[in-house]
Parts: C-alpha cells; sequence; structure tokens
C-alpha cells in the first residue's frame, strides 16, 4: 500500500448533500487533480481501487463525487429529466468545484459520466485542462437501447436488484430510473454530443472496449472527430464497457501517456 491521503467532503447544494471523496498521493506532481465523473447506476463505492490506483500512477490528487440520488449523496424526489446532462454541468459540477477549491482540473467520465465530463469542459473551458472518457455514449444508438432493455429486465429479479440497493440503499430504484425511463424516453432519442463536442478546446482521450455492450466504436470516433482540441482514441480488444475494472493496467498506462503530455 502506497502512501496517500483519503479525504470525505460533504458538500452543500439547494437540492441537497452531495458526498464527494478525494485522494492525494503524498508527493502530489501539482494542484490540478483528476475528476471522476460516475456511470448511470454507478457511485464512489463502485469505483473501488481505481481512484487510489489512478492517483499513484499519474501523481495526481483524484476526486470522486456521488450526483444527487446516487450513492452516499441525499435521495431526490423529483423524477429524472432528460436534461440530466446539461444540468450536472452547469448546476452540481459548479458548487462541487467552489466547495472543494480548485479551479483547473482534468475529467474523467465512465459511460454517461464521460457525457457529463466532456459537457463539464465544454461549460469550463479556461479550467478544464484535458478530457478523458471511458465507453462514453455520444448519442443514443440502438445497441445502447438494446443493452439497457436487457438490463432493466434483469433488474425485475429481485437478487439482482438487491445489488443496487447495497450501493444506493433506499435510492436505488430511483437510480435505476433515471437511467432506463430516460434513455428510453422518446424525448431523450435525439440527444447528442455533436453540438456540445466542436467547444472543447483541450486534449482528448476516448477509451472504449471493443466488445461493449452499450455502444460501438461510432461513440469514440464521434468524439475524436468532433472535438475541438487535439484528441485521441484508444480501442481496447478483448474488453466490455468497464475497462477500468477490466483491463485497468492498460487504462492507467495509457492515462499517464495521455497526461505527460497536457
Amino acid at each position: 500500500m502506497s502512501h496517500r491521503l483519503i479525504s470525505d467532503h460533504l458538500i452543500e447544494t439547494p437540492k441537497g448533500n452531495i458526498f464527494a471523496r478525494s485522494w492525494k498521493p503524498k508527493e502530489a506532481l501539482d494542484k490540478i487533480p483528476i475528476v471522476l465523473f460516475h456511470d448511470s447506476l454507478g457511485c464512489i463505492q463502485l469505483w473501488r481501487d481505481f481512484p487510489e490506483a489512478l492517483a499513484n500512477a499519474t501523481r495526481k490528487k483524484v476526486i470522486a463525487y456521488d450526483r444527487l440520488g446516487f450513492g452516499r449523496s441525499d435521495k431526490r424526489e423529483d423524477k429524472p429529466t432528460t436534461g440530466f446532462i446539461e444540468a450536472e454541468a452547469t448546476e452540481s459540477f459548479p458548487l462541487v468545484k467552489k466547495s472543494l477549491g480548485f479551479n483547473e482540473f482534468i475529467a474523467f467520465g465512465h459511460s454517461v459520466g464521460g457525457a457529463i465530463a466532456i459537457t463539464c469542459a465544454s461549460h469550463q473551458q479556461k479550467s478544464c485542462i484535458a478530457v478523458i472518457t471511458e465507453s462514453a455514449q455520444a448519442f443514443v444508438e440502438d445497441k445502447t437501447i438494446q443493452g439497457i432493455k436487457i438490463a432493466k429486465k434483469s433488474f425485475e429479479d429481485p437478487s439482482q436488484f438487491s445489488k443496487l440497493e447495497k450501493y444506493h440503499d433506499d435510492k436505488a430504484l430511483w437510480v435505476l430510473q433515471a437511467w432506463t425511463d430516460v434513455w428510453l424516453s422518446k424525448e431523450f432519442s435525439e440527444w447528442s454530443l455533436k453540438e456540445i463536442l466542436p467547444r472543447l478546446k483541450c486534449p482528448v482521450l476516448a477509451i472504449h472496449g471493443k466488445n461493449d455492450e452499450y455502444g460501438s466504436q461510432a461513440f469514440p470516433e464521434m468524439i475524436v472527430h468532433l472535438s475541438g482540441g487535439e484528441s485521441k482514441k484508444l480501442i481496447l480488444s478483448n474488453c466490455g464497457h468497464a475497462p477500468h475494472k477490466e483491463l485497468p493496467n492498460e487504462v492507467l498506462s495509457a492515462v499517464q501517456e495521455f497526461l505527460a503530455k497536457v
């Protein structure tokens, strides 16, 4: 176990408290943190040991937070909306940034967290120095819809649903509906990062598993093609939707190499 400092934070917002955690290596290179944005069913706990490994590999402080309604953050009574990605970037993240006292940052997002990372970066062009996406959705693809329908059916099994409750407690049903109801709705079918990506001016690394069950390589291709900054994609063979869990060493090496040039 390497030397590091782990701190927990509670961030007050008008809609409830957001829970955050930071991992600081003993000898950090600088004060610019990597901020992790979790996936549709995710939370800090589900990153498992990746944040610490990322902090050690990059020698940068790593910050993760549970979006409102998820993990150890406060529950939400309002129904999820199709504008949740934009709202996260314009309402919640600025409060996280202010409360934890950082300006410049590196955005790292998994799955829909990748779309949130890109959207945050587009609103914080002067502060975001790099974006890393992992299995990020860039639009609503048929493969994504089919994957969500299969997952929704699987959660009808109480033993599967209990896995959500383990991490989200009595918020589990809201979390599931926040994912399935929004993504399967007609209103969300036209969502895309097409207009947002050209606003990015910072370097972008788009990581994607070749066997991702929730999206094709059209996602990283769109991210790289439309991004306004220097960008590159990394397609990992024998890898599904969670590269940081399936091939952590490859992901860490790629991030190290990418950030060394930023």
